[in-house]
């Protein structure tokens, strides 16, 4: 018995790149006498490799799954893609069946010998995954990698500690498991690999995207001190407001002046202890085209003076490629 997945939605194939380690995917039509001719080797790759959440062969039948088809730039078939940690890792046009197998069999042996490396809640060892502090919600995948990092931008932060960049850091933050909050420092300069506001309890962050993406749910983490000894410990953030489609970040008082798209008002108990991230789950109807979201973190959840922030994640689902040539950034720098 076969034990390809015939892909029947974008949905579905989202769901795929977010439960299987490895995702290997055939975009054929039934038309295609190359495909046809393929077809066989690959189901034979299938059959002898195939693992639950390990190693998934996929089909994507290029004239009944169209939307999948030209999210990832199909123009010809067949075409095969494999993902590694919901990222693209070899692409390869035509019915290639040696570069297919070696592509897919050395893949499937680093899946035998990294083990759990870059799942749920631990650090990348092959710089591919990206590590996350919650589950992914269902049909959904983590999409932070569409964050245009040339463009963050961070208002009120403390220049002393980790830049913007550091949010969106592939690995897990220095300071998980550690109790303490006090990571290692990274980087040329030696800065830490999370951010505190400056001058008061606010936070502006500015995240352009490369495409434009449905976002389901945003995960922030923040790992304040737990030590009593510290005078001023930092806080997890409390209110947040959203705002959609800006072309740059907002000043502080021009937030006040705009409706923000979503406020949310997280509570203590909305911050999962042992990876100290809480899930914040959006409206979704109202961020189904988004190109930019600003983050503006109003208060924090205490007594304190600044609030932390040591990564955040995207979850959702991308679409349509932007032209990223034409983007400038203005406002302050970070």
């Amino acid at each position: 018995m076969s034990k390809t997945v015939h892909i029947e939605s974008a949905a579905q194939f989202s769901s795929l790149l977010s439960s299987s380690r490895i995702v290997v995917v055939d975009f054929y039509a039934d038309w295609c006498g190359p495909c046809k001719a393929i077809a066989p080797m690959y189901e034979q790759l299938s059959a002898q490799l195939s693992r639950p959440n390990i190693i998934t062969f996929t089909k994507v039948n290029t004239d009944t799954q169209s939307q999948v088809a030209q999210s990832y730039g199909i123009t010809a078939m067949p075409t095969f893609m494999i993902f590694k940690n919901g990222r693209e890792v070899s692409k390869i046009r035509g019915a290639r069946a040696q570069e297919l197998s070696e592509a897919v069999k050395k893949l499937a042996a680093e899946a035998d010998s990294d083990g759990t490396s870059g799942g749920f809640g631990e650090a990348s060892t092959s710089g591919g995954p990206t590590w996350r502090g919650a589950e992914l919600p269902r049909g959904y995948s983590d999409i932070t990698d569409q964050v245009d990092i040339r463009g963050l931008d961070l208002l009120n932060s403390d220049s002393e500690l980790g830049g913007v960049r550091a949010l969106f850091d592939s690995a897990a933050p220095s300071s998980l498991g550690s109790g303490k909050g006090k990571g290692k420092a990274i980087g040329a300069e030696s800065k830490s690999d999370w951010v505190e506001s400056d001058v008061d309890e606010q936070l502006m962050l500015y995240i352009p995207f490369q495409s434009t993406l449905k976002v389901h749910t945003i995960q922030l983490t923040s790992l304040p001190p737990k030590s009593e000894d510290d005078d001023e410990i930092p806080m997890r953030p409390r209110t947040i407001q959203l705002y959609t489609n800006r072309a740059h970040n907002l000043g502080f008082e021009e937030a006040d002046d705009i409706p923000s798209t979503q406020s949310i008002t997280l509570a203590s108990t909305d911050w999962d202890e042992k990876t100290g991230t809480a899930k914040v789950e959006l409206r979704f109807v109202k961020f189904q085209n988004i190109t930019s979201l600003v983050i503006f973190v109003v208060d924090g959840d205490g007594e304190g003076e600044k609030v932390r922030l040591d990564r955040v994640r995207i979850v959702g689902e991308t679409g349509e490629k932007r032209d990223m040539g034409k983007l400038e950034k203005v406002g302050e720098d970070s």
